[in-house]
């Protein structure tokens, strides 16, 4: 029965019924389709191609069954204007993590490979501790104290799924567990496919802290994730060598260099040298005042020394994998990669 899945692809559309009835030229009514939804009927071929082709969906994926349901879905309410938009982000995370979940089914790549260090979740109630979880992951992962260079090919080698997807102006990032009947769970960290690429690294530590600390709920919790992601990119050690541990002046030229160390952003690095008590809040204000005149506290934070974006490769290292072992046709390559199977053999014989 298609039910699941057509509700599933009409909210990551975001259609109503109504909307969908017009998309399809009117074949059947929202009544009808409200029925498909509740799997108390099933529509004929040519209405079943026509919501496929409205909803960009293939016909297989609404003829599809898979168990798979997301928890622990960790949204900033105050960024999320309606249910229908909520409810559009989370049917597009679930068909993401589904096709993810699925090429690695057809080639037997392991996804319960997430083995969370001894200790986690860490238990952090105030931000001395998110500083020192910050530092008992990174030794756990034998990161020591140096940057990490693609945080988000990093966090897949230790089984943490990162999908980059459209979310929107207002929200950056997700985090939540995928869970079938069958299989270890699988924590998912979306991030904004659009965001700058400082803004998306922060925002994988952010979420990630969500994943292996247990924080109080609310502002209380955020800020402690937030302290969090700051120490795991940017190691207090590092900070003191490169600047010293106490600073009554900081040139943006300093700072546009320590960007291109950490890339992180030059905002999220003088909230650090605040939080490691190497600036005061003089200097701290002085500089946020310059950043304020300069016009990077709003989009598009046009900051200098750009950060490329972090891009995952993982599901499409699959995905080629798959088809070269013949596990796969280029069709459902394609499919899966969400582009046409001119543009895979493109990509397959000429990548530049």
């Amino acid at each position: 029965m298609i039910g699941k899945r057509l509700a599933l692809a009409r909210k990551a559309a975001g259609m109503s019924l109504r909307d969908l009835v017009a998309a399809i030229d009117k074949r059947v009514s929202a009544q009808a389709l409200s029925k498909y939804e509740r799997d108390e009927m099933m529509p004929g071929s040519d209405v079943l191609a026509a919501i496929a082709r409205a909803l960009n969906v293939p016909e297989s994926y609404l003829l599809g069954e898979n168990d798979l349901r997301l928890e622990a879905m960790e949204f900033r309410k105050n960024k999320i204007t309606s249910r229908k938009e909520e409810a559009s982000i989370k049917a597009s995370v679930l068909s993401a993590v589904e096709r993810y979940l699925e090429i690695e089914d057809f080639i037997g790549a392991p996804s319960g490979a997430w083995s969370p260090p001894q200790g986690v979740p860490y238990r952090v109630s105030e931000q001395g501790e998110a500083e020192a979880a910050a530092e008992r992951l990174r030794s756990a992962w034998t990161l020591g104290n140096d940057p990490i260079p693609n945080l988000a090919e990093f966090l897949e080698e230790q089984g943490v799924k990162v999908i980059p997807l459209k979310l929107g102006e207002r929200v950056s990032g997700l985090m939540c567990v995928a869970r079938r009947s069958k299989g270890a769970d699988v924590p998912i960290v979306m991030v904004n496919q659009d965001d700058t690429g400082e803004r998306q690294r922060f925002t994988l530590a952010h979420e990630l802290a969500h994943h292996v600390l247990q924080v109080p709920g609310g502002a209380a919790g955020e800020k402690l994730a937030h302290r969090f992601a700051s120490a795991f990119l940017m190691p207090a050690e590092i900070l003191w060598r490169e600047v010293g541990k106490h600073r009554d002046a900081l040139s943006i030229g300093e700072l546009v260099e320590l960007k291109a160390l950490f890339k992180v952003s030059i905002q999220a690095i003088t909230y650090r040298l605040k939080d490691l008590g190497i600036i005061g809040e003089p200097v701290f204000k002085r500089l946020f005042e310059e950043f304020v005149r300069r016009g990077w506290r709003k989009p598009p934070y046009a900051e200098p020394g750009a950060v490329p974006p972090e891009k995952p490769e993982r599901f499409t290292r699959l995905c080629y994998r798959a088809v070269s072992e013949g596990a796969i046709s280029e069709a459902k390559a394609a499919e899966l990669l969400g582009i046409t199977v001119r543009e895979l053999g493109r990509r397959l014989e000429n990548p530049a």
